[in-house]
């Protein structure tokens, strides 16, 4: 059977399932607190800033501890909890617009609450997922996840973008909060028996139930005595964090100074995404030719030449066209690059580090985007926001010094028969 066509069987297809309804539903949703900031709340760039930096972080800090817990519990029952939590914090959005009680504070207060629950998700999910597919299915799975984003990312923002012009943006987080709803449902049926994991006490780890102090480092202990993560991991937080700060930036630019409509500015987002799902699809013919290691490497320093273009924005149709130039290529690359790092990633962590393992990635990331969001919401306040958008461009152009050029690429980590019936 050809590897494009391969079948991972009933189990995988729920997850995977779980997985495309939620991410429709978050891209539906896209930056639609920014929007319900600057549309209903009307609030400037410092308070955009502020609610896309201080949710995330502080929400990464909850999450912090979530990691050596996830990492010996079943790992769907988490997987459902945190999708009832973020149902049930996305829910309170439309309920306190309607009775008028919706204000900065309350989108922080809800950004806090799913940012930590993403993070535990992630930790969770990575997790099952090793559990579930062969190491030599890693990429095959990762890819359709990666296509999946992607298809997401193309048709969500423009239906979310026509129902924030006809609803406003606040429907759009309703209907985020009911794909969680549904992906706790597919979640729950894939059904099967999940064994309990055992803690090794040959490593010295606390018993089951109990937590010690130092098993909240264990992941950032992994990642940074691999030769090849640590210097992946700096690459990927720092690029990740300096991508996005110019999200808010430029919601505030588009939307405000320069007067495109909300449905332009999730078309100018939601076209490009194509590229992703081409990228994406790319990845595994792409590494059966070149190799993971020059795959990895060429996609990741390709994927950080473009977004300083975005400085150069103008009003009209003009400036829509190269928001969605610059966007394209950016997401091609970033396509490529994302299954074939994520597959990496789990074939190198041991079945007992990948929550960990993941969870201190999710924290770092998160907490490094929401401290540079904020120094860059004080960098607009101070020159605007073009200025700031191109400084983070400019940043991300020195980013591929960080990829791990002098290092090969270890093979995966032999996997014990630890694949669920």
């Amino acid at each position: 059977m050809a590897a494009g066509r391969r079948v991972l069987g009933r189990r995988f297809g729920w997850l995977w399932a779980a997985y495309a309804v939620s991410t429709f539903g978050t891209w539906l949703a896209f930056d639609a607190f920014a929007l319900i900031a600057v549309v209903v709340l009307h609030a400037g760039s410092a308070e955009v800033a502020l609610l896309s930096a201080a949710g995330p972080a502080v929400g990464a800090l909850a999450a912090a501890p979530l990691g050596p817990w996830i990492e010996f519990r079943r790992k769907r029952p988490v997987m459902i909890a945190t999708d009832l939590v973020r149902f049930a914090a996305l829910t309170s959005v439309p309920v306190a617009f309607a009775v008028g009680g919706l204000g900065i504070g309350w989108l922080l207060a809800v950004s806090v609450v799913v940012a930590a629950a993403d993070i535990a998700f992630g930790a969770a999910s990575g997790a099952y997922l090793k559990s579930l597919v062969p190491a030599a299915d890693l990429l095959v799975a990762s890819s359709r996840f990666e296509s999946t984003t992607w298809t997401a990312s193309v048709l969500g923002p423009p239906v979310g973008g026509a129902l924030v012009g006809i609803f406003g943006p606040v429907v759009t987080v309703a209907a985020d909060a009911v794909s969680y709803l549904l992906s706790a449902a597919g979640i729950r049926a894939i059904g099967g028996n999940e064994p309990e994991p055992a803690r090794r006490a040959a490593r010295g780890e606390a018993p089951a139930g109990r937590m010690r102090a130092g098993d909240l480092l264990d992941g950032w202990r992994f990642i940074l005595a691999h030769p090849t993560l640590r210097p992946l991991f700096v690459n990927t937080v720092l690029v990740n964090a300096l991508i996005m700060v110019s999200s808010p930036l430029l919601a505030v630019l588009m939307l405000g100074p320069l007067g495109f409509a909300p449905w332009q500015y999730g078309l100018a987002f939601a076209g490009p995404c194509v590229g992703g799902l081409v990228g994406s699809r790319l990845a595994r013919p792409l590494v059966a030719r070149f190799g993971q290691r020059r795959v990895l490497l060429t996609a990741g320093a390709l994927r950080v030449c473009w977004p300083v273009g975005l400085v150069f924005v103008r009003p009209g149709v003009s400036g829509l066209v190269l928001v969605m130039a610059v966007e394209l290529v950016l997401i091609t690359c970033c396509g490529v690059f994302g299954p074939v790092y994520a597959a990496y990633r789990l074939e190198q962590a041991p079945p007992d580090r990948v929550a960990r393992t993941l969870s201190a990635w999710s924290v770092t990331g998160k907490a490094t985007t929401a401290t540079l969001t904020a120094l860059w919401g004080l960098l607009a306040s101070l020159t605007g926001p073009r200025t700031a958008i191109g400084a983070a461009g400019l940043l991300l152009l020195a980013t591929p010094v960080l990829l791990p050029w002098r290092e090969r690429l270890p093979g995966p980590r032999p996997v014990a028969a630890e694949v669920l019936p």
